[in-house]
C-alpha cells in the first residue's frame, strides 16, 4: 500500500484528506508543519508528500529545499490556495512533481496523485 504524507497547517483540510485518501486504498498521514514531516520521515516509509506551501515556521519552500539538501527522493504534489505562476515554478524548480490549487477537487486530485505516483524521479 503506497504511503501519502500530508503537510498542512490546516488541521480540518488534513483529517478530511486523510480520511478521503484512506476511502480509496492510500496510507495516509498528516503532520500539521514542515518542522514535523522529517522526524515523522525517518520514521516512516513515505511514497509522496502532499505539501501546503503557505504555513507557520518552515514553508513548503523551505520544506522542498530540505528535501533536496538531505537528498530525500520523494514525489511531492503542492497543494495550496496561494496559487500564482511564481509559486508553481518555484515549486517545480526545488523538485515538486505537480502543483494544484485549493480548493481541489478530490477526483481531480485523485488522477494527479495516480499520475504522479507511476512517474519515475
Amino acid at each position: 500500500m503506497e504511503s501519502i504524507l500530508i503537510i498542512d497547517d490546516d488541521y480540518n483540510l488534513c483529517a478530511a484528506l486523510r480520511e478521503e485518501l484512506a476511502e480509496v486504498g492510500y496510507e495516509a498521514y498528516y503532520v500539521n508543519n514542515g518542522d514535523d514531516a522529517f522526524p515523522y520521515m525517518e520514521q516512516h516509509k513515505v511514497d509522496l508528500i502532499l505539501l501546503d506551501l503557505k504555513m507557520p515556521g518552515k514553508d513548503g519552500f523551505d520544506v522542498l529545499r530540505e528535501l533536496a539538501d538531505k537528498k530525500i527522493i520523494v514525489k511531492v504534489i503542492v497543494l495550496t490556495a496561494y496559487a500564482d505562476v511564481k509559486g508553481a515554478i518555484e515549486s517545480a524548480r526545488l523538485g515538486a512533481c505537480d502543483f494544484i490549487s485549493k480548493p481541489y477537487d478530490f477526483d481531480e486530485l485523485l488522477i494527479t496523485i495516480r499520475k504522479v505516483l507511476q512517474k519515475d524521479i
